[in-house]
């Protein structure tokens, strides 16, 4: 393991103060990189997604992608811990923390936003970020390739009827523009360049693809934390003009995380699943599509309302969380390696 991926925590820590001090000393910087975006896909945060997931994209063999359908479990798993669980789950803790523990402090109506806006992250797992904790976990690349494709064909077809459900309203409509587009920048434009890529260096050598990944994979984590910075930067006035109301909604979202890994994990486990598909299915359904929950929560209730603020610290929440759990399923690899495993 390498500098950058021995003390990521570490630089994710200084990205995070980074980003909030430079977001206050030179706020004009971030407002204009804000604005470089696409049916609300900021286009520098996609660059430096496909800084950090391609390295992994050039480990995919198509060979060993045909033969996922095989092996089913670990992919019932993603699917029954993203749809079946996670956006219920999310409802439920939202109520329960603005309805009744945050009450006193929260007025009935900006709870509601809130409320709305964490259900807006609790039905929208992630697409990109994923390849990124798949990698740090030492997933199968190829699995975790089939586990975000088929969650992004049913997000296409689910995510709305789902969160008119739980929000309680029928004119939820999907911003297919940002869905459309962040699903070709993150999956199919990035996995069409890793193949490539990995066809080239095939007909090099044996050992190529190899030593470009690895070559490659410090530049993976300089992409992580040049997103946090940005992420960071982007909403610093914001952090320190509200710490307590960011404070309250990151309670229910870190609860939500770690109660869905645990989920998945303790399933994961009673499936019998090996560390590199355990890894990947666990982590997705803890990580969000921030894109598609802010572009929604914008367009339901407004730029400046409780759910588009709720959504957003949905993204501030995430990178820690998630690092977090990272370390988890590393250090618990040897307890979830059966000899005989069969995803």
């Amino acid at each position: 393991m390498g500098l950058f991926e021995r003390y990521l925590s570490i630089w994710v820590a200084l990205g995070i103060a980074a980003g909030v001090g430079l977001g206050l000393v030179v706020p004009g910087v971030f407002q204009a990189v804000a604005a470089l975006e696409w049916a609300h896909v900021n286009l520098v945060v996609a660059v430096f997604i496909w800084v950090m997931i391609y390295p992994m994209m050039i480990q995919i063999d198509w060979g060993a992608v045909r033969d996922v359908g095989k092996k089913p479990r670990g992919l019932v798993l993603t699917l029954a811990v993203n749809w079946l669980i996670k956006p219920f789950t999310m409802a439920a803790l939202g109520v329960l923390f603005f309805k009744y523990v945050f009450a006193p402090w929260v007025d009935p109506q900006t709870a509601n936003e809130y409320i709305a806006g964490m259900i807006l992250l609790g039905v929208a797992p992630c697409t990109a970020m994923v390849f990124v904790w798949s990698q740090l976990v030492k997933g199968d690349a190829n699995y975790t390739l089939v586990q975000v494709s088929v969650n992004d064909l049913i997000m296409v077809v689910a995510f709305a009827p789902i969160a008119a459900f739980l929000l309680g309203v029928t004119n939820i409509a999907v911003p297919w523009q940002t869905l459309l587009l962040s699903i070709v920048l993150y999956v199919v434009l990035p996995l069409a360049a890793g193949m490539v890529t990995r066809h080239l260096l095939q007909r090099r050598s044996a050992t190529a693809v190899g030593d470009v990944v690895a070559r490659l994979k410090p530049w993976s984590v300089v992409g992580l934390i040049a997103t946090v910075v940005l992420l960071f930067g982007f909403q610093a006035e914001t952090i320190l003009a509200k710490p307590l109301v960011i404070a309250m909604i990151a309670v229910p979202l870190v609860l939500q995380s770690y109660g869905i890994f645990f989920i998945a994990w303790w399933g994961a486990k009673w499936l019998k699943l090996p560390h590199n598909v355990a890894g990947p299915a666990c982590l997705i359904g803890t990580s969000n599509f921030f894109e598609l929950a802010v572009a929604v929560a914008i367009s339901l209730f407004g730029l400046h309302s409780g759910a588009a603020l709720a959504t957003v610290v949905g993204v501030l929440v995430e990178v820690p969380v998630m690092l977090s759990l990272v370390a988890m399923v590393n250090a618990w690899q040897p307890q979830t390696e059966p000899n005989q495993a069969r995803p």
